[in-house]
């Protein structure tokens, strides 16, 4: 099982006016640990204001630039990114957990492929990490970028991403969309939404040719994306998206799971109120009493169980990821496990609760 590492900060640069990022160091007996596929990101751990706080960020690092580094953009009321971006220092050590995700793009030096990206904000994090390294490692391949931001300060990464068009200007495309700065087209005026989406199609990019779309940013911006790419014809396994932040859409889908859940106990008195639940993790087993319809069997395992993996605890990363040994459970909301993970028993613990008497759930499975 990942667990975390003790890690140096080695660099921190401030990227905005309100993001930075931070390039750990990575001793000798860590590194195979720490080789991450472009897309990942990392957990990282601190204690802020007496408080253990853990937050998943996406690495920004091109495979063969040498460095591990992450972005942190400060968010209103945000305890981790308001700590990175006003106290954390080089030389400072948090927790980091190994790479992990799913937002990925293979690399094949010998392949010639068309790849796209929509982000916004700091959806270029993990973007960036694979057009750089797409760039670097497939010589045959070109990556077409459109970005959105409020205006030209707030973009993240704009002169690194300058330097990428200058070094590879045949092959490496990136058009600015701001939403607060007037341009000199509509097209690079406003939100990437769906209608900028079908004109980009129409008129720069032919949907049919490109091996892979990639999509990282706010929640209504990546819907009406993936709608408007499938209904042009492109296979749901070309659409890759990434998301940082669940919308209120998705906590009044978990709310209704959670209200149907309530609407069956209620109909069903006799049932018992709470399940046993084995949790296997690191090879040792530990059993809980959770209830049906209350905490989840992550935060009743981490009463007992401190060492119990976990990151944001709201169905957007795969830390807490578990695999159903045996009984059956109910998950709120799930964003990141893919429907191949569902079909081997994979659940987001942080997500579940019990469905029936007794579950089994084995942490240790990969």
């Amino acid at each position: 099982m990942a667990r975390f590492h003790d890690l140096k900060l080695a660099d921190v640069r401030r990227e905005t006016a309100d993001s930075v990022s931070l390039a750990f160091e990575v001793p000798d007996e860590d590194r195979a640990a720490f080789v991450f596929t472009p897309g990942q990101y990392l957990t990282l751990r601190a204690e802020i204001d007496g408080h253990d706080v853990r937050r998943s960020y996406s690495i920004c690092s091109g495979v063969n630039d040498g460095e591990l580094r992450v972005a942190i953009k400060r968010v209103d009321g945000g305890a981790f990114s308001s700590f990175a971006n006003d106290d954390l220092k080089p030389g400072d050590t948090l927790g980091v957990m190994p790479p992990d995700g799913r937002f990925l793009a293979p690399l094949d030096a010998s392949r010639a492929r068309s790849y796209v990206g929509f982000a916004a904000g700091s959806g270029i994090t993990p973007v960036l990490a694979i057009l750089k390294s797409v760039l670097e490692v497939e010589p045959l391949s070109r990556f077409d970028l459109f970005l959105g931001n409020r205006n030209t300060d707030s973009i993240m990464f704009r002169a690194a991403l300058e330097d990428l068009k200058d070094r590879y200007p045949g092959r490496f495309s990136l058009t600015h969309v701001l939403s607060r700065e007037p341009r000199e087209a509509d097209l690079l005026n406003g939100r990437i939404d769906a209608g900028k989406c079908r004109t980009i199609l129409a008129a720069l990019i032919n949907p049919a040719r490109v091996d892979g779309f990639y999509l990282c940013g706010p929640e209504r911006m990546i819907a009406e994306l993936r709608e408007t790419l499938q209904g042009e014809g492109v296979p749901a396994e070309r659409i890759h998206f990434e998301l940082f932040t669940p919308s209120s859409d998705a906590a009044a889908a978990a709310a209704e799971t959670r209200h149907a859940r309530q609407a069956r106990l209620k109909a069903a008195p006799d049932a018992e109120n709470a399940a046993t639940v084995t949790v296997i993790l690191d090879g040792a087993s530990s059993t809980l009493t959770v209830p049906r319809d209350g905490d989840s069997i992550l935060d009743v395992a981490l009463k007992q169980r401190p060492d119990m993996p976990y990151a944001c605890k709201g169905g957007m990363c795969c830390t807490c990821r578990a695999r159903l040994v045996e009984g059956e459970v109910e998950m709120d909301i799930n964003y990141t496990l893919a429907p191949d993970e569902l079909a081997r028993g994979f659940v987001l613990t942080c997500q579940s609760h019990p469905l029936t008497d007794r579950v089994v759930l084995d942490y240790d499975a990969r």
